[in-house]
């Protein structure tokens, strides 16, 4: 097989950078503030230098590097970078396996030999990311999916690296931590170290060992230091579910100030799916308490793509929660479908294709210039009422 793997840099950070080049060589941490709650969502290397890294509670990053540029996402900018580096990937294989917005893995098995290869491949892929998005990215290549990732991680930050066989993988990770392995996590390492296998050669010196202490994993363990990995990409395919969530700085008791950010997050939800063309029959309602109390309230229906179905939906079933003090607030629809069975009833005869039509006029217009570029006088209402509490 012939797969490439493709990281983008400090992703988030990096876009960030991009528009603004004052940031350049800082270190730079986007998530939460350092005074809210919430966790590090990617740094720059040079905030990594400080042992800065992605998860990482802002309260810890914070002691780590005080002087630091603090910034929230803007998840928005992402996704419009992340279609520009996908549009880049599909243009050589329509077998791509998405990791995240920013990393993913393509078997270009069939199709290499149009492009000139993989390698070249690879260098035209970085190439033309740098010059379309202003970004850079590590791509690695190799003949299975462990070896792709593995070799996109060897010359990172804006890197490229190849392995071509098994024999050139072995004598490239012999002396390495058993870390290095595909599914090697904290707790497999662990066991593996009480038992005296530090390394990938000491896995080699004890292959039953391993097998006996692992069983089935430690069979495939044993397989994947000695280069041989069979897993195939999974393309992309529709989601089975797609959510949002707040999490809020102070616990919120306001019920109409909730409701306001139902109606946000409807609105990008309803976007995300009008985006796929897909329609979602089941929306659920999460809330976390302040006492981190969780429950959550589904509501099944009609297929719909609609920002107001959604958000009528989520209202209803916030109404009968118990009114206490909450801390997060989200949506998630499911029962995705590429069809809509929606039923007008006699009220919807005479608007509802007209409504249809408007949405798709909206849609389209918000996919082209911004999906904040029109709101509806509720709209606006609500973000006023979530971004200053008036």
């Amino acid at each position: 097989m012939d797969i490439i793997h493709v990281d983008m840099d400090a992703f988030f950070a990096a876009v960030e950078v991009r528009d603004d080049p004052g940031l350049a060589g800082k270190p730079l941490i986007i998530g939460a503030l350092p005074h809210e709650r919430g966790v590090v969502s990617t740094c720059s290397y040079e905030a990594r230098k400080y042992g800065v890294r992605s998860a990482m509670s802002i309260k810890e990053a914070y002691r780590r590097c005080p002087h630091g540029i603090y910034m929230h996402p803007n998840m928005r900018k992402y996704k419009a970078a992340s279609g520009q580096i996908h549009e880049i990937w599909v243009s050589y294989t329509d077998i791509v396996e998405y990791v995240s917005l920013d990393e993913g893995y393509l078997d270009v098995t069939g199709s290499a030999h149009l492009f000139g290869g993989a390698k070249k491949i690879g260098l035209e892929i970085k190439a033309k990311t740098r010059k379309q998005t202003g970004l850079t990215c590590s791509v690695g290549v190799g003949y299975s999916m462990m070896t792709a990732k593995l070799a996109s991680e060897e010359k990172k930050p804006d890197g490229f690296f190849e392995i071509p066989n098994p024999e050139f993988l072995k004598n490239l990770i012999v002396d390495r931590s058993v870390r290095i392995i595909y599914g090697v996590g904290e707790k497999t390492a662990e066991a593996l170290q009480k038992a005296g296998i530090y390394t990938v050669r000491d896995i080699y010196a004890n292959r039953q060992a391993v097998i006996r202490l692992l069983g089935n994993h430690g069979s495939q363990i044993v397989e994947l230091a000695d280069g041989t990995d069979n897993r195939r990409l999974t393309p992309y395919s529709d989601p089975k579910s797609i959510g949002k969530e707040h999490t809020f700085q102070q616990d919120i008791t306001d019920f109409t100030y909730l409701r306001d950010v139902l109606l946000l997050l409807a609105k990008e939800l309803s976007f995300d799916i009008h985006r796929k063309a897909l329609y979602c029959r089941t929306v659920t309602l999460k809330v976390t308490y302040g006492d981190m109390r969780q429950i959550t309230r589904a509501k099944s229906g009609d297929a719909t793509n609609r920002a107001d179905d959604i958000y009528k939906n989520a209202v209803s079933m916030l109404d009968r929660i118990d009114r206490q003090p909450v801390r997060l607030i989200g949506i998630s629809l499911s029962g995705l479908t590429r069809e809509t069975a929606r039923q007008m009833s006699l009220f919807d005869a005479d608007t509802g294709e007209d409504n249809e039509k408007l949405d798709d006029t909206l849609f389209q217009l918000q996919k082209r210039y911004n999906i904040g570029i029109i709101k509806t006088g509720s709209e606006l209402k609500a973000e006023k009422h979530v971004n200053t509490g008036d």
